[in-house]
């Protein structure tokens, strides 16, 4: 025992020291947690749906109850005449523009000659009560000439035109190499992808409210505020000035969940009573308004050497756009661009079309067109290995494209392409353990608890898919995001019109801000139409873009920032640093902390990021399209009854070029969510709609995965390649597990049975196998 330890004994127990406070992470790489996750825990977070005015209104819409028909007559007069009803609008209210629409202006506000799908808006109604509102819908007399639908895509070629834009949206030739082109086999087949709804958390809602200067605000769940804003203005007749957006709380998106035709008889109801007006949209009147995954019919050749290395692709591919256009130009150039996978394919000869159909409209959702293809040539790659007697994995490594190769587009990819490692890192994860054959471990049966399924009938399979998706817009798209970084008093403020559609952009413009600028209080303002665009979010370009603009901002202040003391000592600001609160130099002459530096200062700065330009696609599909791409291979297990068709999702390993992690924590939860969501493609979503009518629009009659359905999800390698035009060298990283899970899925599927498995989702009599 020493003496300092005998005198602290004699002098009796001392007092506890304090607890040191742990620090509080911050900056790029860390898990920093949102800053909303606390409200939206507790209930307070502000939706849409929560929000009031004085003297509100309530809206409600009446939708078609016909996929195709002719209107006669609308008769709006007994819904005018109910006590409490304040307006009553149609297609002869609207002031401006009659048509919008995201990718091409070409859906009517309101239905005025002729109802092109289930759904359709034809008036809108505001009154006293929200029950009183619905009944006046319901009392608008609509006389109907009731057509045959088109609800077959093939069909569409040769039917009469739907719109007077006619049914061909666009048609992409895609031409690469030789036609002659052959290989020693050849396999082929013929894919049908079915309807996906976004199935947002929550269904749209909305307020607006009229100002004294004749325009209108808008609060919304909008995920693209500037051009909702700008569609508005054209329809209200008004200028973009007139109309403001505020973005409120948007209760998860994973695409275009808010429907225009939604929001726009919102505030022509507001400009016609001059109060402000609510609409909240049940679930069924949200099935029935947003746009849905593209369904897809798809037609594959492949042909390869004794190898198994792929010499020719050949393929049809036929997207369901539904009514109207929205962004299916923007789809079928990612399935074309795609068609063949990250593959190297010397040869590719692919046609693509997307037409109208009285089905209901089809949009953006994650992984659009790329999703599609990859269920495609993922079974491809299956068929070759079967007839080659090949393990499914070593056939695809034998193809796998890499930096530096070329696209069937022309384009070269220049950025990361670790798709050898990726398909490596899952093919070498250890498999899970199969099942015990006893009662306790029942659960884990295709069946569940106490389900139909014998043991004995179970059969396991592994499969494998490879997925590829671009990033930001395509085709020349002008990609640019504007931000402003303002320093005060200690605090740090992010002005950026980038919405939070949970993402994790604020989260991120934080921790940007913190590891710039050394400032750990850091908030990110409200959005609305009166900050500069951002664009919309999706693809990853709030990552991209809005974060690039954010840190250029960022670096502007710090530069404000650091030139007095560079000044002071002689130096440039380069040789000085920040980190963890203090400014250093180089030779450690200089060490203060940014809150002596900032004294009260007033420092902001406002920068913009665009990333290098595109160009469209040409004649024969080539071009320079995209701006980046990122890949992700995933081996899945499945259980599958072979007896009564059931499929258990056992695990998923999943391996993902992602450039840089920016947040650990909320980067796992991405990758995990678009798992989640794959699985729900390959075997449970598909919205049905017979002769073009929405069957069961609700989520009983749409089976969305569950906790209960979600697989073990492991993340076996993160491949941190870094893309140097894009800042910080982070990847988008949500959209393409979606892309290659339900691929993945389908391949085990096909290993544990034997079947083709042609169709997502995979329905039960796919995955029977029939005693011979």
């Amino acid at each position: 025992m020493s003496n300092d330890t005998a005198t602290a004994e004699a002098a009796g127990p001392a007092e506890a020291a304090p607890p040191v406070a742990e620090p509080i992470p911050h900056g790029l790489g860390v898990s920093l947690p949102p800053a909303d996750a606390r409200a939206k825990t507790e209930g307070t977070f502000p939706y849409a749906a929560d929000l009031w005015a004085e003297g509100l209104l309530w809206a409600a819409v009446l939708r078609s109850p016909h996929p195709h028909a002719r209107i006669v007559s609308i008769d709006t007069t007994h819904a005018r005449e109910m006590p409490g009803v304040r307006a009553v609008v149609t297609h002869e209210d609207v002031p401006g523009a009659v048509l919008h629409g995201r990718g091409r202006a070409d859906r009517p506000v309101f239905a005025s000659e002729v109802v092109r799908h289930h759904g359709e808006p034809l008036a809108a109604v505001a009154a006293d009560h929200p029950d009183t509102a619905r009944m006046a819908a319901a009392a608008v007399i609509v006389e109907y000439e009731v057509l045959d639908p088109v609800i077959d895509p093939e069909q569409a070629f040769e039917a009469e035109p739907l719109h007077p834009d006619g049914n061909l949206i666009r048609h992409i030739p895609l031409h690469h190499g030789d036609p002659d082109a052959a290989g020693e086999i050849v396999v082929e087949g013929l894919y049908r992808i079915g309807r996906q709804d976004p199935a947002p958390i929550g269904a749209e809602a909305g307020l607006a409210v009229p100002r004294p200067d004749g325009g209108v605000e808008l609060y919304l769940a909008s995920t693209d505020p500037h051009g909702d804003r700008d569609a508005a203005a054209e329809c209200y007749g008004l200028t973009p000035e007139q109309v403001k957006i505020v973005v409120t709380g948007v209760p998860g998106a994973t695409a275009d969940r808010e429907d225009q035709g939604f929001q726009l008889p919102l505030g022509l109801l507001a400009l016609k009573t001059g109060c402000p007006v609510k609409l909240t949209a049940t679930r069924e009147e949200s099935f029935l308004g947003h746009a849905h995954r593209h369904p897809t019919l798809l037609r594959y050749r492949h042909h390869a050497d004794a190898e198994g290395r792929v010499v020719k692709v050949e393929a049809q591919i036929l997207l369901d756009a539904g009514a109207y256009a929205d962004t299916s130009s923007d789809a079928l150039a990612a399935a074309v661009a795609f068609a063949c996978g990250p593959y190297v394919v010397p040869n590719a000869f692919i046609e693509g079309w997307a037409v109208r159909t009285n089905n209901p409209p089809s949009g953006h959702v994650r992984g659009e067109g790329a999703m599609q293809v990859c269920a495609a040539y993922e079974a491809q790659m299956d068929k070759i290995a079967k007839k080659l007697g090949l393990d499914p994995a070593e056939v695809r490594l034998r193809n796998v494209l890499a930096t530096g190769d070329v696209l069937p587009t022309g384009q070269s990819v220049t950025c990361p392409a670790p798709v050898a490692e990726l398909l490596q890192a899952v093919r070498d994860f250890p498999l899970p353990a199969l099942p015990k054959d006893t009662p306790e471990d029942e659960w884990l049966l295709p069946g569940g608890p106490e389900g139909a399924g014998e043991p004995g009938a179970v059969r396991r399979g592994v499969g494998y898919g490879i997925g590829m998706v671009h990033m930001l817009g395509a085709e020349g798209a002008d990609e640019v995001s504007t931000a402003t970084v303002k320093v005060q008093d200690g605090v740090a403020t992010v002005l950026c019109a980038a919405v939070e559609t949970g993402q994790g952009f604020t989260t991120l413009a934080r921790q940007i801000v913190q590891d710039t600028l050394g400032v750990d209080d850091v908030q990110v303002a409200p959005v609305d139409t009166d900050q500069p665009p951002a664009g919309a979010g999706c693809r990853g370009r709030h990552t991209w873009v809005s974060g690039g603009a954010v840190e250029r901002a960022a670096k502007m202040v710090r530069t404000q920032l650091l030139q007095p003391l560079a000044h002071q000592f002689g130096m440039s600001t380069e040789l000085l640093q920040i980190a963890d609160g203090k400014i250093t130099s180089y030779d450690g002459v200089l060490s203060t902390t940014v809150a002596e530096a900032l004294d009260g200062k007033e420092l902001w700065a406002t920068a913009q990021c665009r990333p290098h330009p595109t160009e469209p696609l040409d004649a024969t599909g080539q071009g320079d399209a995209f701006v980046g791409m990122a890949f992700c291979a995933i081996r899945a297990v499945v259980d599958v009854d072979i007896e009564i068709g059931s499929v258990r999702v056992v695990e998923l390993a999943v391996a993902q070029d992602v450039g840089r992690v920016l947040n650990p924590a909320q980067l796992t939860a991405r990758i995990e969510a678009g798992v989640t969501q794959g699985v729900g493609i390959a075997l449970t979503e598909n919205l049905r709609t017979p002769r073009g009518l929405i069957r069961h629009p609700d989520l009983t009659g749409y089976a969305l995965p569950t906790a209960l359905d979600t697989p073990d999800i492991r993340i076996v390698k993160l491949v941190e390649e870094r893309d140097v035009v894009a800042p910080f060298g982070a990847k988008a990283v949500s959209a393409v597990p979606v892309v290659a899970s339900p691929a993945a899925v389908a391949s085990a599927v096909r290993a544990a049975t034997g079947r083709p498995v042609n169709r997502l989702p995979i329905r039960p009599q796919a995955a029977v196998v029939t005693a011979t």
